[in-house]
């Protein structure tokens, strides 16, 4: 990937725009808030007006999160693709009937953040379909489960969809719910089902969906127990430009006012296997979003965010490696975690593997010219490395895999291994009858 634009200096940049786009940026740089209506014009920067963006964004990441460049040893468990919602982006999820559906035991599920655990991992992110005739006290006794048989993993799991669903199942509130996930050990949620926050969008691409007032509700309700989110937003769609920066409004409003975020992930919407665009059900549907749509996106949410989320990741599982590297000069400083097994994005038509070493990830920081850091779910920092490699850095297992699927198995050979295969009373198929 070469560079979206020649780098400059900031000065330099400044010198080089518009007299308006020159105003904005150099409000931003005073401390002053950008509105929504400006960062639409901002979304649409080009020429020099785009490489005073990246540099306004770069020196505000630098000035908010500083140089170091963070990743996060992690393990995802999607343990189930059985799904009672047909999203028309959704290509991971199955009917309970298809002979692809999946179910991971309980026992399968602990094996798996044990072995991530003995890897180095301190996070397990778990996040599934919402499975037919589901017990709503399923997630709480997972947690309960993984906590009992490894107490010091991070337990980072269930998206606010699943919030809604688990508690739908129990008859009770978000918050009632949230509390006795948050006793049986949850530390943390993903910001995920977020999309873009805006109704109407939403009905387009998943009828059903969890309304942006749930969507919040279930957040705030969590930053108001203690536990802390991530944020998303999925874009590149039938998004605009207006609905994306009403979205990091949204979040930004929301930061301000729990201060429960820890980080923001912008997501680039796979199209490759999406069921929306492989069946052209949208007439106005795009194939996901430009290197430069992402880049900008990047950018400008450093400059709404910035002052109040200090974190802006990077999936590279969306973007791949090359560009990740890239957004790292956009306002990111944060490259994601190690993954070992992702089945969403790989399932919607995404190439950029499920599984990345933490050596790899420390040379992406070093080839922007930052030094990398190994960090907690919470951005709590545990390894500093310097900016050169040192001698026998790269001497953990998780840095010498090289077969991933072959040692963590992949998406497709869930969804084709008969001892998981989802059934009504959701176990494994016990392959003795």
């Amino acid at each position: 990937m070469t560079p979206l634009t020649q780098r400059t200096t900031l000065s330099a940049a400044l010198d080089g725009a518009t007299s308006a786009t020159r105003a904005l940026l150099g409000a931003c740089l005073d401390g002053r808030e950008l509105a929504p209506q400006d960062a639409v014009t901002l979304l649409g920067a080009e020429g020099p007006d785009l490489e005073a963006l990246r540099a306004t964004a770069d020196e505000m990441r630098r000035r908010q999160a500083g140089d170091v460049v963070t990743y996060v040893v992690n393990r995802n468990i999607n343990f189930t693709n059985a799904c009672i919602k047909t999203c028309h982006f959704c290509a991971f999820s199955r009917l309970q009937r298809s002979e692809e559906a999946y179910f991971l035991g309980e026992d399968e599920i602990v094996r798996r953040a044990l072995e991530a655990r003995a890897l180095g991992a301190t996070e397990v992110c778990i996040q599934a379909g919402l499975a037919p005739r589901m017990d709503g006290r399923l997630y709480v006794e997972l947690t309960r489960a993984i906590k009992r048989a490894a107490p010091d993993l991070h337990l980072h799991a269930f998206s606010p969809e699943e919030v809604k669903y688990g508690a739908k199942l129990c008859g009770m509130s978000f918050r009632d719910y949230l509390l006795e996930l948050k006793e049986a050990g949850l530390d943390t949620l993903p910001g995920t089902s977020a999309e873009i926050l805006d109704d109407a969008v939403r009905h387009a691409i998943a009828p059903g969906r969890i309304t942006t007032a749930e969507w919040i509700e279930v957040i705030t309700s969590a930053h108001a127990i203690g536990l802390r989110t991530t944020s998303t937003m999925m874009f590149g769609h039938i998004d605009d430009a207006g609905h994306r920066a009403r979205h990091l409004d949204t979040l930004r409003a929301l930061q301000k006012e729990t201060g429960g975020f820890s980080e923001f992930v912008p997501l680039s919407f796979v199209h490759a296997e999406a069921p929306m665009y492989v069946k052209s059900l949208l007439p106005d549907l795009r194939a996901g979003a430009t290197p430069l749509e992402v880049a900008r996106l990047f950018a400008v949410a450093r400059l709404m965010l910035g002052p109040t989320f200090k974190n802006l990741q990077v999936s590279w599982v969306k973007q791949g490696l090359a560009m990740s590297r890239e957004l790292l000069d956009w306002g990111a400083n944060d490259l994601g975690g190690t993954l070992m097994n992702e089945s969403i994005s790989t399932s919607a038509g995404a190439e950029h593997g499920q599984f990345v070493s933490p050596a790899r990830l420390r040379a992406l920081a070093r080839a922007a010219g930052r030094p990398p850091a190994e960090r907690t779910t919470l951005y709590e920092i545990r390894k500093r490395f310097d900016l050169a490699p040192a001698e026998g850095e790269a001497s953990d297992e998780l840095d010498r895999i090289e077969d991933a699927e072959g040692r963590f198995g992949s998406y497709a050979q869930l969804a084709s291994d008969v001892r998981f295969r989802f059934r009504k009373d959701r176990k494994p198929v016990d392959e003795s009858r």
